[in-house]
């Protein structure tokens, strides 16, 4: 028979060698499984700001040009339709034109190939800056040009202007705009008066020189290829 003590002895190393292989297993199992995943964050450190450059100032140079910088030499338009003129004076970088009656008759150039140019305002051959305004005195192609551009009549000094042989529209333009202006016919035929710039004056009433104080005023005219009665 075995002592009890041995027993007792021999019970305790086993439950001890027990415990100790299942220590064992857990470690491992602890140590084999799937470990977390760590993330790291990394901050990258700022950069300093960046001062802004100042933007490049025009200088001088890099100004643009302006029309009262550029120059251009006036051509020639004496002789020339007005239409051609016109197109003349674009091409050598003059934009403002203009253009008048040259025989003083107030008419309108409505198609400019049908005028020639009589005189300008601004001398051929000068050098000027391409802002002038160019001003051509025409008279239309079957007319002969004026020694010297015919002007306007003008109401001066409250007198009534000396309107004969002047068109009557013309005429019209002179007066104050709130005149009451009365156009006849001065041959026996009773015609209307429609294109006012083809008729010219023979006789008016008041008189050139009178004073005027607001009265109703009267022209009788005929056509300008026409003799005044």
């Amino acid at each position: 028979m075995i002592p009890g003590a041995l027993l007792i002895f021999f019970f305790g190393i086993g439950i001890g060698s027990s415990g100790s292989s299942s220590q064992e297993k857990t470690s491992t199992a602890g140590e084999t499984g799937p470990q977390p995943a760590v993330t790291v964050t990394k901050t990258a450190a700022a950069e300093p700001a960046k001062a802004d450059k100042p933007a490049n100032k025009p200088t001088k140079d890099d100004k643009p040009a302006s029309d009262e910088d550029k120059s251009a030499t006036v051509p020639n338009f004496v002789g020339m339709g007005l239409q051609s003129a016109q197109d003349k004076a674009q091409e050598s970088g003059f934009y403002g034109l203009a253009s008048h009656d040259a025989l003083g008759r107030d008419r309108m150039q409505a198609f400019d190939r049908n005028w020639k140019v009589c005189s300008q305002n601004v001398k051929a051959g000068a050098s000027k800056p391409t802002d002038t305004k160019l001003d051509l005195g025409a008279v239309k192609l079957e007319e002969n040009c004026p020694a010297k551009d015919e002007k306007p009549p003008a109401s001066k000094g409250g007198k009534m202007p000396n309107f004969a042989g002047k068109s009557v529209k013309a005429a019209r333009a002179a007066l104050d705009s709130g005149t009451s202006v009365t156009v006849e016919d001065a041959l026996p035929d009773d015609r209307w008066v429609l294109m006012e710039s083809n008729w010219k004056v023979c006789s008016q009433e008041p008189s050139a020189g009178a004073s005027l104080k607001g009265q109703p005023v009267t022209l009788a005219a005929v056509k300008f290829e026409e003799s005044c009665p």
